[in-house]
C-alpha cells in the first residue's frame, strides 16, 4: 500500500515537472518569436529577399543583411504558423521588430517601392533619359533603336514618340526598365481610347492615333489648363478649312538636335514632315507625350470661330477671328505692349 502511494506520488511529480518543463519551453519559444526584439546590425535596415527565396533561404539572406535571425527557426516559425508565402523585394526593418512581427510583414508584401515621375510635355528621349538614370531600374532597353523598343513593348505604331503616358509611376525596385515602358504605353493606350470614344462627333480625326498627335501639339503650346480647349479649336477649326496648322514646336521637333534655341524665319520655310507651315494636316506623329487634359482637349475642343492666337509673353494667348486681327496681335505684343 505504501509502496503504491509512493509511486503515484513520484508519477505526479514527475508530470509535474514535465508540465512546467514544457510550459517553460513554450514560454520561451513564445518570447523569443513572439516579444524579443531581433538584433540588427543598425537602428533601421534595408534588406533584400530574393525572387524565388524558401523560407530557409530567406532567413539566410537576412541573417547575412544584418538582422539577428536564426534561419532554421525563422523557417520552422513560417512553415508552422499560418499565412501566405514570403513575397520577393526590398523592406525596411526598424529596431524593435520582432521575428514574427518580421514574417507577418514579408507576408503582407510592405516592400520598399520606388516611384518616376514621366512629365507631360517630354519628348520619349526625355522620358528614356529620365528611366536610364534612375539608380533602381534594372536597365534592359538602354540604347536600343525605335523598332526594338516597339517590338519590346509590343507596340503596332510605326514611331514610339507619343505612345506612352505621362505620370509618375511606383514600382519595386529592381524592376526593369520594360516593365516601365509597357505601363506607361497600356495606360497611354487606356487614356487614348476613353478620350477618343468621348470625341465631339464632327471632329475632323479620322482615328486616335490622329488625336494622340493633335493633342501632343496642345500640350506643347499651351500650359495653361483654361486654355486648352481654345487652343484645340484653332486647331481643329484649320483642319476643316485645310489650312496648315503653323503651329512652331512641330518645326522645333522637326529639327531635332539642330535646334539651338530660337526659330528663325527661315526655319519655317525649310520644309520637313514636321513643318506644318510648308505642310498641310497633322505631321506624321506626335510631337511629346500628351497629359490627360490635352487628350481631351483635342477630343472636345471648345467651339470657337478662332483661327490665330498668339503667345502674350506670361503663358496666356490671344486668340483672334481674322489674320488682320491676328496680325495686330502678333504687332501689340511683340512690342510689349498690353492694350492697342
Amino acid at each position: 500500500m505504501t509502496v503504491e502511494k509512493g509511486g503515484r506520488r513520484r508519477w505526479l511529480w514527475g508530470g509535474l515537472l514535465a508540465f512546467a518543463v514544457l510550459f517553460a519551453v513554450v514560454a520561451a519559444t513564445a518570447w523569443w518569436v513572439y516579444v524579443r526584439p531581433l538584433p540588427l546590425a543598425a537602428s533601421s535596415l534595408e534588406v533584400e529577399v530574393p525572387r524565388g527565396a524558401s523560407a530557409l533561404e530567406a532567413g539566410r539572406h537576412l541573417a547575412r543583411q544584418g538582422v539577428g535571425v536564426e534561419p532554421y527557426a525563422f523557417y520552422l516559425l513560417a512553415r508552422f504558423s499560418r499565412g501566405g508565402p514570403i513575397i520577393a523585394g526590398y523592406y525596411r526593418v526598424e529596431h524593435g521588430l520582432t521575428m514574427s512581427a518580421l514574417l507577418d510583414l514579408l507576408r503582407r508584401g510592405e516592400r520598399i517601392l520606388e516611384t518616376i515621375t514621366i512629365v507631360e510635355g517630354w519628348t520619349l528621349a526625355q522620358m528614356r533619359s529620365a528611366i536610364d538614370r534612375h539608380p533602381w531600374v534594372e536597365k534592359t532597353l538602354v540604347g536600343v533603336d525605335e523598332q526594338t523598343l516597339l517590338s519590346a513593348i509590343g507596340a503596332e505604331e510605326a514611331l514610339p514618340e507619343g505612345l506612352f503616358f505621362p505620370d509618375t509611376y511606383v514600382f519595386d525596385r529592381k524592376t526593369t526598365d520594360l516593365v516601365l515602358y509597357r505601363m506607361a504605353y497600356r495606360k497611354m493606350q487606356e487614356e487614348l481610347l476613353a478620350a477618343w470614344q468621348a470625341r465631339d462627333p464632327e471632329l475632323p480625326l479620322a482615328s486616335p492615333y490622329e488625336l494622340l498627335i493633335l493633342a501632343s501639339i496642345i500640350e506643347k503650346e499651351t500650359g495653361r489648363s483654361d486654355e486648352r480647349g481654345k487652343v484645340a479649336s484653332v486647331f481643329v477649326n484649320r483642319l476643316r478649312r485645310n489650312m496648315p496648322l503653323q503651329t512652331d514646336p512641330t518645326v522645333i521637333y522637326g529639327m531635332g538636335d539642330s535646334f539651338e534655341g530660337k526659330l528663325l524665319r527661315r526655319h519655317l520655310r525649310e520644309d520637313h514632315s514636321y513643318n506644318t507651315y510648308t505642310r498641310g494636316g497633322l505631321p506624321p506623329s506626335p510631337i511629346c507625350l500628351p497629359g490627360r487634359e490635352s487628350l481631351w482637349a483635342a477630343a472636345r475642343p471648345e467651339k470657337t470661330d478662332f483661327f490665330y492666337f498668339v503667345a502674350r509673353g506670361d503663358g496666356s494667348s490671344e486668340f483672334s477671328r481674322t489674320l488682320e486681327e491676328h496680325n495686330r496681335a502678333v504687332a501689340r505684343w511683340r512690342r510689349g505692349r498690353s492694350a492697342p
